[in-house]
């Protein structure tokens, strides 16, 4: 189930219990499982950022102050451009994914925001001159 809603997850119930070989009351009934468990947080749409108007993308690594951590993080997922935030074990702390209309937007967001948080030591940036997706987790083995 999670496979074919990752693929169109605008499917509609009648074309996903027959995809699945189940009874529509079946599917609704594990749907609804599946959001009351936290398995399925919501249902969203991909955006291609270039498309719309985000055409500059750079990974921002942050190293920061290590008891600052939940500070920098609600800092970041606060901040305008910002797409992904990760707190990683590597040589610096924080992978920042930030997307902007330009370079000079780029630079006000890393300049200007990233390295004025709070907590915030040094940022090191890489630019994105081309990005594809994967194939993703599989999710044919698992729960749903």
């Amino acid at each position: 189930m999670l496979a074919a809603l990752i693929q169109d997850g605008r499917i509609s119930m009648r074309a996903l219990a027959a995809r699945l070989h189940l009874s529509r009351a079946n599917v609704y009934a594990r749907l609804e499982r599946l959001l009351a468990d936290g398995v399925i947080e919501g249902f969203t749409t991909r955006i291609r950022p270039e498309r719309a108007g985000l055409g500059t993308s750079a990974y921002v690594s942050l190293s920061i102050e290590q008891d600052a951590w939940r500070e920098v993080r609600r800092a970041l997922t606060a901040t305008p451009y910002v797409d992904h935030v990760a707190l990683v074990g590597a040589e610096f702390d924080v992978l920042v994914l930030v997307r902007t209309p330009d370079n000079a937007t780029l630079r006000e967001v890393v300049l200007g925001n990233l390295q004025g948080v709070a907590g915030v030591k040094a940022t090191r940036t890489w630019l994105v001159f081309a990005e594809d997706r994967g194939p993703g987790p599989r999710w044919d083995a698992g729960p749903g």
